[in-house]
């Protein structure tokens, strides 16, 4: 592959990347969002929504929870993609 057209894919691969991962951001967003106002209700029963217990309190857990949900899945899938990308060309004949 001709460095041209390598970089070419690459650019190509990391806008694709970036699209995908503002769709499942936006999915995310859409399927949490909800919840999210039950994080400033302070008689919630956290303890029973049914997420793991991640953090010492559980109104913290249910707040880290929405965070990694929403924010850190999809910067993950980008960082993910561009990874699987990168490896494959490298290793492509």
């Amino acid at each position: 592959m001709s460095e041209a057209n390598l970089e070419e894919s690459l650019q190509k691969v990391l806008v694709l990347a970036v699209l995908t991962s503002a769709v499942t951001l936006l999915l995310m967003a859409a399927l949490w969002g909800a919840v999210v106002p039950k994080a400033f209700d302070v008689s919630y029963d956290f303890e029973n929504f049914g997420i793991p217990m991640i953090l010492y309190d559980p109104r913290a857990s249910f707040i880290g929870w929405l965070i990694l949900m929403i924010l850190i899945s999809s910067f993950l899938q980008l960082l993910s993609t561009i990874f699987a990308t990168h490896l494959t060309l490298l290793f492509w004949p």
